[in-house]
């Protein structure tokens, strides 16, 4: 499999078509062209792979590019999109931007302009991809705790000492360390100050975490 970024585009006019195609891969990039937005939602596959980007008309027969992204956004598709269009208007390119669009260009464009769009669009899915994936596999390492290690482990998040933490659930202080020990080993830390860190740079607050454990 390339890890070579991939940029879709979706375009009804053959030639801008032909002519974004051969710009983008004169700078390396995998493409992936359509001339519809209902031809690309029947070919595209969200699942983990190299960044990517979408450019994107805006008026084209049958689902324009606006309703392409609600389709997208209401499917939790999160892809970069770069909005074209020869009739461009302040209302429109509002529509797009509320829509989670990174860009608006109106044609004619710069093609160095757009390089440079497609290339910051890429970097953000890259971006975004990582933390996702951060996320996820903390998310693992959460879900390998049993109740009473994930409780030890909100009130250490939450900066509780050890006799503290004894005390607010009724057991032993060693028993807290056997819980702590093994909170340390599945998280993958060797501190509370690192625990705390991969907790909150993933957004895993106690609060969030004592709700995953209602819900578990």
């Amino acid at each position: 499999m390339t890890n070579q970024p991939v940029v879709y585009i979706v375009d009804d006019d053959p030639q801008v078509r032909e002519s974004l195609n051969l710009l983008m891969r004169s700078v390396g990039f995998n493409t992936k062209a359509f001339e519809s937005a209902e031809q690309f939602l029947d070919a595209y596959d969200d699942t983990p792979g190299p960044p990517r980007c979408l450019i994107l008309d805006v008026r084209m027969p049958g689902l324009s590019g606006l309703g392409l992204q609600e389709k997208l956004a209401s499917s939790g598709v999160e892809i970069p999109t770069i909005v074209i269009t020869g009739y461009g208007d302040v209302a429109m390119a509002v529509k797009a931007m509320g829509a989670g669009a990174v860009d608006f260009i109106e044609k004619p464009f710069s093609r160095q302009a757009l390089l440079t769009r497609v290339q910051e669009a890429i970097d953000r899915d890259a971006a975004q991809r990582r933390t996702r994936a951060r996320r996820a596999d903390v998310a693992d390492r959460l879900e390998s705790l049993s109740h009473r290690e994930r409780e030890v482990m909100e009130l250490l998040i939450a900066g509780r000492h050890s006799k503290q933490i004894a005390s607010q659930l009724e057991i032993g202080e060693k028993t807290v360390a056997k819980h702590r020990a093994r909170v340390f080993e599945k998280m993958r830390v060797d501190s509370v100050a690192t625990l705390v860190h991969l907790a909150y740079s993933c957004d895993f607050t106690p609060a969030n975490i004592e709700l995953q454990s209602l819900r578990s």
